[in-house]
């Protein structure tokens, strides 16, 4: 059962999905609000294989604490030229930070590795991140296999061939006038946990037909694969957490750090072949200052939800043949 909620139940963020035409892949664009305070992005990369644009910017002591869009996409570090499109489109609109005669639109960005499924020439760019932005609305984004979740897979410690489908999820919260919202695409090489801490997708057995629980079966003294024979699968998990609290560029990043408790509750084991980036907004349209220990917590907790429902939703590729975890379960 998916967990309730979407990053959209903000008020005034916006989610487009495009797909690549081709191959399973494409990109999401989260759009801020177009007001004119505008929305305070942060960011925290923890993991030590990252694909990223514009997160330097996003560090609490440089200047410009503003963002108009994040984007999400597919095709390791060939995907980041969709943010040229969502940009394009930005400006299209008179959004942007003014610079003298021109308005610059900022978009941080994260991509995911995904190049081994179907034809790795093809990868999502500046068509994809202005059609996202077109396709762009309100209503709860669809999960599962759309957008940047298209290609994603998880479980890939013993190789591809025992991966399982991931994709990309959203939940929310609501407490009291604030609301926090998350989006994740996810694509870990390590196995996504229920509420319970049982394998929800992952490393499948040898058989292919059920979860062969990484953890346990490393701490028996199976080996993964070496690492370079791992690179096919290489990894990432990438997300956006939105809330309309009123926070500065420091309480945001902070935000983006306590967002990514949820990532140890669900994704196991974490590795060092994972570039986990997680982007914090806060558009401040509630007109209250959160307090940072409950605002953390409830980030943490719809990072978790979101993960659970990209693997939920997620639905079997053909072609590679990939189960998602709704068919090996019999759903």
């Amino acid at each position: 059962m998916l967990a309730a909620g979407a990053i959209t139940d903000v008020p005034g963020i916006a989610v487009g999905h495009a797909a690549l035409a081709g191959r399973p892949s494409g990109c999401t664009v989260v759009l801020c609000p177009d007001t004119p305070h505008g929305t305070v992005g942060g960011v925290v990369v923890r993991g030590s294989a990252p694909g990223t644009r514009e997160t330097d910017l996003l560090r609490p002591e440089n200047t410009v604490g503003r963002v108009h869009a994040v984007l999400l996409t597919g095709g390791s570090a060939f995907g980041l030229d969709a943010a040229g499109g969502v940009m394009r489109w930005l400006e299209e609109q008179g959004r942007g930070l003014s610079v003298g005669p021109a308005r610059v639109p900022i978009v941080p960005a994260a991509v995911l590795f995904d190049l081994w499924v179907g034809d790795a020439r093809l990868r999502p760019g500046a068509a994809e991140g202005y059609a996202a932005c077109v396709a762009a609305g309100t209503a709860p984004p669809a999960q599962g296999n759309h957008g940047a979740g298209l290609g994603a897979t998880v479980g890939k410690h013993f190789g591809i061939a025992r991966a399982c489908k991931g994709g990309i999820g959203t939940a929310s919260l609501r407490l009291g006038a604030l609301t926090v919202g998350a989006l994740v695409a996810v694509n870990a090489i390590g196995d996504v946990l229920d509420e319970r801490g049982d394998v929800l997708a992952g490393a499948r057995n040898e058989d292919g037909r059920g979860f062969a629980g990484t953890l346990p079966s490393l701490l028996a003294g199976a080996a993964p694969l070496p690492v370079m024979q791992r690179m096919a699968g290489t990894a990432t998990t990438i997300g956006v957490v939105a809330t309309d609290a009123r926070l500065d560029k420091a309480g945001a990043t902070q935000l983006a750090a306590l967002a990514h408790h949820g990532l140890s509750r669900t994704v196991n084991p974490i590795t060092a072949s994972d570039g986990d980036t997680l982007f914090a907004l806060a558009t401040g349209g509630s007109g209250v200052t959160g307090d940072a220990t409950t605002l953390g917590a409830l980030a943490a907790e719809v990072v978790a939800r979101a993960i659970r429902n990209a693997v939920r939703a997620a639905e079997s590729l053909v072609d590679p043949p990939l189960p998602a975890a709704r068919q090996l379960r019999g759903a």
